[in-house]
């Protein structure tokens, strides 16, 4: 997975959009973890600041939430 550094659309939101379509796909099934924000930041090469931004575009959605000390996890499925 990578994302376009100098297209039109910011880099959190490209990686809540491969998030959310992992999520939707059932790569990333309700009731499982998604990528911590350090295996996140190895995986695309960017702050972590901005990685807080893409998940909490989908904390916005409702699509996943923070259990403290473990993680952030699915909670349901993006609308199709």
């Amino acid at each position: 997975m990578s994302i376009d550094r100098e297209g039109p659309v910011p880099p959190y939101r490209q990686i809540a959009d491969q998030l959310r379509a992992s999520i939707a796909d059932g790569t990333i099934p309700v009731g499982r973890r998604i990528p911590s924000l350090v295996e996140l930041e190895q995986r695309y090469g960017v702050a972590r600041d901005t990685l807080r931004k893409a998940v909490k575009v989908l904390k916005d959605e409702g699509l996943v939430e923070t259990v403290n000390g473990m993680g952030v996890y699915v909670t349901q499925q993006p609308p199709e």
